[in-house]
């Protein structure tokens, strides 16, 4: 079995998840399941309110970027490169072959981390559950909120805001938001 490690593979913005198919579309095409992994387009769900109707999206959470699990070769460089809406895998430098990723942030890619590698990393979280906080930016900018919930990893929290007479869930990141 050949051994892979994962790249960051550049794209045009809004086209990961077509390259994602494409890529997976044309691996047994060419016969490159040995060389060719798995393929991630991280993914985050937003909460939109368009005309008073609340709905989920799923947005790319690295724009214009997807990870692959590959095992470098020439060949699939090049099958890789001249696939449309590929842009080049990330480099150290520029026309430099393809830097693989780091093994912690593999780890926090697919959701490994360990006890050991969370206790290295602090995070300040400067809010505290059913904590009152005042919005300072975006559409919603003015109103007061209760945190519901609070997403360490993404830096963002659900806050609970009255609209109208009626509790509305937001979700902002931690800049977005400010104590009384």
């Amino acid at each position: 079995m050949i051994k892979k490690k994962w790249y960051v593979l550049k794209t045009l913005t809004g086209h990961e998840s077509k390259v994602k198919s494409y890529i997976e579309n044309n691996i047994k095409k060419f016969n490159y399941q040995e060389y060719i992994g798995r393929i991630i387009v991280p993914m985050e769900k937003i909460i939109q309110i368009k005309n008073g109707k609340r709905f989920q999206k799923e947005k790319a959470y690295y724009n214009g970027y997807i990870m692959i699990e590959l095992s470098i070769d020439i060949e699939i460089i090049y099958f890789i490169k001249k696939i449309p809406g590929v842009i080049n895998f990330l480099c150290e430098e520029k026309r430099g072959s393809p830097l693989p990723m780091r093994e912690y942030e593999v780890d926090k890619l697919l959701g490994n981390t360990t006890s050991e590698s969370i206790d290295n990393i602090s995070i300040n979280i400067p809010f505290i559950l059913g904590e009152s906080v005042k919005v300072i930016d975006g559409p919603f900018n003015g109103f007061n909120g209760t945190i519901e919930k609070i997403h360490k990893e993404k830096k963002k929290v659900e806050l609970s805001v009255l609209i109208f007479g009626r509790k509305t869930p937001l979700e902002l990141n931690f800049t977005q938001i400010e104590k009384f």
